[in-house]
């Protein structure tokens, strides 16, 4: 496991998030354990294996641990060693988020865009905000984009086991999601990345539910009861909230383009 070598800065958020350099030569964004945010890490975990699994363009993320000497010598994290497990997100440098970036001309992985707006529904995750995606430019007003920022799927980042079988069935309102449906040319993408995520083996969301760290308190009834969630909700409401996205969203922004 990579150890820290250097803290950097706090970074701007309600998600208590630090840029630490660790002995891999790498920045990470350290997300820490705080009451009041008992899921926000959980959250992070989960979204991240799936993310990964469906080729969503996310920074690499890992587990670390920070030793208490490490903590002690740093002011702002002097207080945080709530637990002994935190979430680490590749620092990606030389990027913008959605506020900084005056005009979008194109977005080149654009064939990406319909399965993020997916796996947000699907996780409902409300919170894809322009400051939770990256853009990085590679040609004038061309960004490669990427997703950041998932410690309130669920809803919340403190949801509770109850929540969890009455997630909300609506369509979210989101200038990002706005911003990646102008650029997705098809709606059939929506159709092929709806049957991935129906595809995806329930026995690996339960191995990535499994391998949440002991340290962030998540009981074996949470545990159950978010796999039974993401089963339910991919199988019940995906198919009809996407195709809400598509009617309300979707196709008025395209008819008003053409």
């Amino acid at each position: 496991m990579i150890e820290p070598i250097a803290y950097v800065r706090r970074l701007e958020g309600k998600s208590n998030a630090h840029l630490i350099r660790f002995n891999d030569g790498k920045e990470y964004a350290v997300k820490y354990f705080q009451p009041g945010f008992e899921k926000s890490l959980p959250n992070e975990w989960i979204a991240y294996c799936l993310a990964r699994y469906l080729g969503l363009p996310i920074p690499f993320a890992r587990l670390v641990e920070i030793p208490e000497e490490f903590s002690s010598d740093v002011p702002q994290l002097a207080q945080l060693n709530f637990s002994k497990t935190q979430f680490a997100s590749l620092f990606v440098p030389n990027c913008s988020n959605g506020h900084q970036v005056r005009k979008v001309a194109e977005i080149s992985n654009h064939r990406s865009l319909a399965a993020i707006i997916l796996f947000d529904y699907w996780l409902y995750n409300r919170d894809r905000t322009l400051k939770n995606i990256l853009l990085h430019e590679e040609n004038q007003n061309s960004y490669h984009l990427r997703v950041i920022d998932h410690a309130e799927i669920f809803g919340s980042y403190c949801w509770t086991l109850p929540y969890l079988s009455k997630l909300p069935a609506k369509v979210m309102k989101s200038r990002t999601h706005q911003l990646m449906a102008l650029f997705i040319e098809d709606k059939e993408a929506f159709g092929e990345g709806l049957e991935i995520i129906q595809r995806i083996p329930t026995f690996l969301i339960e191995e990535i539910v499994s391998l949440i760290p002991e340290d962030w308190n998540v009981p074996q009834e949470e545990k159950r009861a978010i796999v039974n969630a993401l089963v339910h909700r991919r199988k019940k409401y995906l198919p009809r909230l996407i195709d809400k996205f598509i009617q309300k969203v979707y196709l008025p922004l395209h008819e008003k383009n053409e």
